[in-house]
């Protein structure tokens, strides 16, 4: 690692020492502290992702792949890494709990229960999942941030980069509102919406169709009686203004099967070295 980082031009070097210097006193903020409050689960979110969504940010400007404004724009490259990593605090609520590990914020949590351990417990269900849909709704306030950062891509490999992993965090967030099973096991969007969403997350015409169709499925399953309903709705409400549907799916068909193949290809390939390497990492540090 030190060796290829040294083969780097200095304008990329500079980016990455700053970001990795930058995450680690963040994280090791967090290391003696718990997330309490709402803005302090943003900082931890900061620390982990959105500094990650900056420095590659700044990395596309530096490269000129993509427009300087792309780099200089801090606040919506960070919405987009908190939006990943709010989404996946809020699916693995239960591998966390079995792992000794809490990320919910107290200030949340804490009104729906003593601890959030309590929340897993079959007599605490109606209140722990009023607790997910409250966070869920906290999460879509970056989806509007997000749809504008896409909307200034132009490459096409940064597009594709940066607007996968996104409807695949709304999609499994429309998967967990309102669900019990994130308090029983693990939610996972199926594989084969998986393939959908990369063969088809190809412009941002297709992307803000992919939002609204998960965020018009989780508006149909507000509960009346939810707490935080009317929130919900009003965040919704905000992410159709951006993402109302015309025909925005027609122009996916523009790229070749062999392009959508190797496309494919490589993000399994991607996926499953990543997931290999996380996991012999865990067992390493363990």
């Amino acid at each position: 690692i030190s060796m290829e980082f040294r083969n780097l031009s200095k304008v990329y070097q500079d980016v990455i020492s700053d970001i990795c210097h930058k995450m680690g006193v963040g994280m090791a903020e967090f290391l003696e502290k718990k997330v309490d409050s709402q803005h302090e689960w943003d900082k931890y979110c900061h620390y982990v992702a959105g500094l990650v969504g900056i420095g590659l940010s700044r990395l596309f400007s530096a490269s000129e792949l993509e427009d300087s404004i792309v780099g200089q724009d801090t606040d919506l490259a960070n919405s987009m890494g908190l939006f990943l990593q709010k989404t996946n605090i809020i699916r693995d609520y239960l591998e966390d709990q079995l792992e000794g590990r809490e990320f919910w914020p107290r200030e949340v949590w804490s009104r729906y229960a003593k601890k959030l351990s309590d929340l897993a417990k079959p007599e605490n269900i109606d209140v722990a999942v009023q607790c997910l849909n409250e966070l869920i709704t906290n999460a879509l306030h970056h989806v509007p941030d997000v749809l504008t950062y896409l909307s200034r891509l132009k490459n096409q490999s940064v597009f594709n980069f940066c607007a996968i992993p996104q409807v695949m965090a709304i999609a499994t967030l429309a998967a967990c509102y309102n669900n019990q099973q994130v308090f029983r096991g693990v939610v996972k969007i199926r594989k084969g919406q998986a393939v959908t969403l990369m063969m088809d997350a190809t412009n941002i015409q297709a992307v803000k169709a992919i939002m609204y169709q998960y965020v018009e499925e989780i508006y149909q399953k507000i509960p009346s009686t939810d707490p935080s309903s009317n929130k919900t709705q009003q965040v919704i409400a905000s992410i159709r203004a951006l993402s109302l549907p015309g025909s925005p799916m027609a122009s996916r068909h523009h790229y070749s099967p062999i392009y959508l193949s190797c496309a494919m290809l490589l993000a399994a390939l991607s996926w499953q070295y990543l997931s290999t390497l996380s996991k012999a990492t865990e067992e390493y540090v363990q």
